[in-house]
């Protein structure tokens, strides 16, 4: 095609939609096989045998659409209150199975799915089509031949909720015809990229008020790649098309006008002149095909940045490593794992052009400097004492450069945990040592990562107390301990931030270590927390732990020097901004460093009436690599606009609803109260129930017998409950403000595929599980079917995984037979079993292989560096790890908070006496 070719519109009839499928494999979950075969009986008395289960269909593949028998026409995809009473009620979803249509016998209120190798079978082609409508996979040629959203009820007072469901994609992206230059199907940003709570934007802001559905989007800009996942294209021509009015980049929903040489912006309608060397094909040097440039087919896309990119010269990548070498650093293990993995992951640390530099700072009553001349096999200590005025004491040779210096770092590391084996000093100068790494890389930017096992005691600033008062905990008090104690750590934090300084914190204490206060440095410098309660390296799971994510961390690319805009069409504008990062203007985020698979979360205003067909996001991120090349991520949205509120509705994304609610809950426990978030959550949820029910329902404004909501957004009171009942913000005086504190940091950087986990745990049944789970499918190993997460799925004599992308739970049931017991953890007998952190042994049956692949498989497929803990739970053990993995089960009673149903009903006598509209 030549450049002056006219712009290309979709092709209806391919039925391709506008959203980019997701990239990663689906996770493949095995179908229950029909019953038969010789098996091993694993619970007397008991018919159910071990390999076989009634679980369920198997989900379709994330991201699978099937597409219907061609001319299938769905009903009437709109709603009315007046249209009720004429028409029957929709069909359910082909991932929902009502009550009572299925034979077999369940537990109340948890209906069975079919057996294996049997289909609920639709009555005829137009019933089939009229599923495909409600998935969004039918075209529906209605106005200008934009496919319309079908908005159907469901009543959440006893519906079945398949966890399966929460893996679906979100509501399908509806652009009118020609919206896009480009037919590929990368054309808009995959959800795990960028995703917006609506994908149907309301025209004006009183719509979106009268709806009260959150207006937000959730960025993961640097999502990590598994194996088989598309790389973000480079374009490295440095020919780079902007916007010269609003300086969005050019992209997918541009317009090509004057015959191909000037270009439409779809975020503010200027026209602007194409580059002269666009259509120019640097690596052939000839003439190219602009229909085949990256940015004009795919919604992610990263340019090499020319020089008017840079302030200064792409720095090198630089380590600053602050470890505690006090007594309780040394006692409990910390400082011999970390200089262990840091040597373990010298290779591994980014350096493709030999540019890296390091440092090691040790501290406790005082600091400990190394320095290594370029050539030397050994290191030299420097040891400065006045911690209030902090100094370096050789301020141009304490950085060394890791290749020429590769065989004395590898001696230092080898030999530092000797040095400070025998020592006795109890105290910790952080606030000192980290003047003192600011003032040795503040010149050039880069990481500080700090290992420290005890409270700040000792130096000018950044000294801490133990302030932890049991009598503040479950009180209206106890938000002033997830605030920051001291001052110094905001005030340094956003130093750090405008000197391109980046902060990880590794905290191993045994006692408490005032996680609140600490994470400002990573919160304002985009950095990391991890905590390690109790932490304790003799205990190989602990040891385990810490080296796998402080390894993962060392390991990662990362973003340097970064700043990120989102921009948006005319009338929209960015107000309020959740992550770790520092706000430098009114809509520029600076973050020194930029981590894998870190999540921002951010709320949209509309200022002005939208007129235009569709709106469109673009997320930018100017950074520099590893390996020093200065680059720009562009991240582009689109999405359709309506005045009609069913489609709002219908479009709502639960996910991204509860990923934006779960961030500013956080945001409001620590700026007001805890019980304020918890009732802003639920006041939320109210609002919309009883908005849906009034407008979008016959019952209107008077009583219902039924709590009414979208199909689509069925998982939201669920999810609400989630963080209602999540140690970051449930109602508890037995809570430690640490592990809260904690709990707080991962809901407000998770990305959603690790957050909707963290907030709805899995549970699987491992003794009945089919014969598939386990083993390797097409997609890797596969998993069992998920349960409802309530206690009343739990057999006496059953072995469960329950997890939630930090720990793992293994739940043994009382009367589990000891062949059970022995084939799974090689003990004769359940009393044997003893219970708490616990590493599975890898034992010679097929029941220990399939466990520990489904093991090895649920870590693996969570993003990020995170490594889960597994904990053996015995029914009848010890209370407090009982409870702490009931708590779980958030569709169970729990301490001060309801059961779902319970939740329900009180949601639905409030949306029936409500007077919130």
């Amino acid at each position: 095609m030549s450049w002056y070719s006219p712009r290309p519109s979709l092709d209806q009839a391919t039925g391709h939609s506008q959203w980019e499928p997701p990239m990663q494999s689906p996770i493949q979950q095995g179908p229950t096989p029909a019953a038969g075969g010789k098996r091993r009986q694993y619970a007397a008395g008991q018919t159910q045998a071990y390999y076989g289960a009634d679980s369920g269909i198997a989900p379709p593949p994330y991201g699978d659409q099937q597409s219907g028998p061609p001319g299938a026409q769905g009903q009437s995809t709109f709603f009315s209150p007046a249209e009720q009473q004429q028409q029957p009620p929709p069909q359910q979803s082909a991932f929902h199975s009502p009550a009572g249509a299925l034979g077999g016998s369940y537990s109340p209120g948890y209906p069975p799915n079919p057996a294996y190798g049997q289909q609920q079978q639709p009555q005829n082609v137009s019933v089939l089509a009229d599923q495909f409508s409600q998935m969004g996979l039918q075209q529906h040629q209605q106005g200008y031949g934009q496919k319309q959203y079908s908005l159907h009820t469901v009543n959440l007072v006893g519906a079945y909720l398949d966890p399966r469901e929460l893996l679906a994609p979100p509501p399908e992206i509806r652009l009118p015809p020609g919206a896009t230059l480009s037919n590929s199907l990368t054309a808009n940003a995959d959800p795990s990229y960028q995703r917006c709570t609506l994908n149907a934007i309301p025209t004006t802001d009183s719509l979106l008020r009268k709806s009260k559905l959150p207006f937000g989007i959730v960025l993961t800009p640097y999502r990590s790649l598994r194996d088989g996942e598309e790389p973000v294209p480079v374009i490295s021509d440095q020919v780079i098309a902007r916007c010269r009015r609003c300086r969005s980049y050019i992209n997918p929903y541009c317009t090509f006008i004057d015959g191909g040489g000037r270009w439409k912006c779809c975020m503010c309608n200027v026209t602007n002149e194409v580059p002269q060397m666009f259509d120019w094909d640097a690596a052939t040097n000839q003439p190219g095909d602009r229909w085949n440039r990256a940015e004009l087919n795919s919604a992610v896309v990263e340019f090499i940045a020319p020089t008017e990119y840079m302030i200064r010269p792409p720095q090198p990548p630089v380590y600053v490593f602050l470890l505690d070498v006090s007594a309780q650093g040394v006692a409990s293990g910390m400082l011999a794992t970390a200089c262990r993995t840091i040597l373990e992951s010298l290779d591994r640390l980014p350096n493709a052009d030999d540019r890296t530099k390091v440092a090691l700072i040790g501290f406790d009553v005082s600091l400990y400097f190394f320095h290594i001349p370029p050539g030397a096999t050994e290191s030299t200590m420097l040891v400065v004492s006045d911690l209030d005025d902090v100094f370096l004491p050789r301020p141009n040779d304490l950085l060394i450069n890791m290749t020429e210096c590769r065989q004395a770092l590898e001696l230092l590391l080898s030999k530092f945990f000797e040095m400070f084996q025998d020592t006795h000093n109890m105290g910790s100068c952080l606030g000192p040592a980290l003047q003192a790494g600011y003032k040795l890389i503040s010149s050039f930017g880069g990481k500080m990562i700090v290992c420290t096992a005890s409270l700040p005691s000792l130096g000018a600033v950044g000294t801490l107390k133990n302030r932890e008062d049991p009598k503040m905990l479950g009180t209206s008090k106890e938000s002033s301990l997830l605030q920051a104690a001291d001052s110094f750590y905001k005030t340094f934090a956003i130093e750090c931030s405008r000197s391109q300084v980046s902060v990880d914190m590794f905290l191993c204490s045994t006692t408490y270590q005032d996680v609140a206060t600490l994470s400002c440095l990573p919160h304002y410098t985009s950095g990391n927390t991890f905590f390690y309660p109790a932490f304790n390296a003799t205990k190989s799971e602990d040891a385990l732990k810490f080296a796998h994510e402080f390894g993962k961390i060392l390991a990662s690319p990362i973003g340097l020097e970064a700043v990120i805009r989102v921009r948006a069409s005319r009338g929209l504008r960015m107000a309020t901004f959740y992550g770790n990062f520092f706000v430098r203007s009114t809509d520029l985020l600076s973050l020194p460093a930029v981590p894998i698979d870190q999540s921002y979360a951010i709320e949209v205003q509309i200022e002005e009436n939208l007129t235009t067909p569709f709106v469109v996001f673009q997320t930018a991120v100017l950074h520099t690599t590893c390996d020093g090349e200065r680059r720009i991520r562009v991240v582009t949205s689109a999405y359709p606009t309506t005045s009609n509120n069913s489609e709002l509705y219908a479009s709502a994304d639960q996910i991204a609803i509860a990923h934006l609610l779960a961030n500013k809950a956080v945001e409001r426990s620590i700026s007001s109260k805890m019980e304020d978030a918890r009732d802003a959550l639920t006041n939320k949820l109210i609002e919309v129930l009883t908005t849906y029910k009034n407008t979008m329902t016959a019952s209107g404004g008077g009583a219902s017998a039924q709590l009414s909501i979208s199909e689509n957004m069925k998982f939201l009171p669920l999810l609400i409950l989630g963080v209602l009942k999540h140690v970051g913000i449930r109602a508890s005086s037995q809570i430690p403000s640490d592990l809260r504190a904690y709990a707080q940091t991962l809901l407000a950087t998770l990305p959603s595929q690790m957050l909707i986990p963290y907030i709805h745990p899995t549970l699987y049944s491992l003794h009945n599980m089919p014969e598939e789970c386990g083993t390797i499918g097409e997609y890797g190993i596969i998993l069992p079917p998920p349960l409802p997460l309530t206690s009343e799925r739990l057999e006496r004599h059953g072995l469960y995984l329950i997890e939630d992308g930090q720990t793992i739970f293994l739940w043994v049931g009382r009367d589990a037979v000891p062949q059970l017991v022995k084939d799974a953890f090689g003990l004769p007998s359940y009393e044997a079993l003893r219970g708490g952190k616990y590493t599975l042994p890898a034992l010679d049956n097929k029941l220990s292989e399939r466990i520990n692949a489904i093991i090895s498989k649920t870590r693996e497929m969570r993003r990020g560096p995170y490594w889960s803990h597994l904990y053996v739970v015995k029914e009848d053990g010890e209370p407090a790890l009982r409870l702490w993995a009931l708590s779980s089960l958030i569709q169970d009673r729990s301490e001060q908070s309801p059961s779902y149903p319970q939740y329900l009903t009180q949601l639905k006598e409030k949306v029936n006496g409500s007077s919130y509209l």
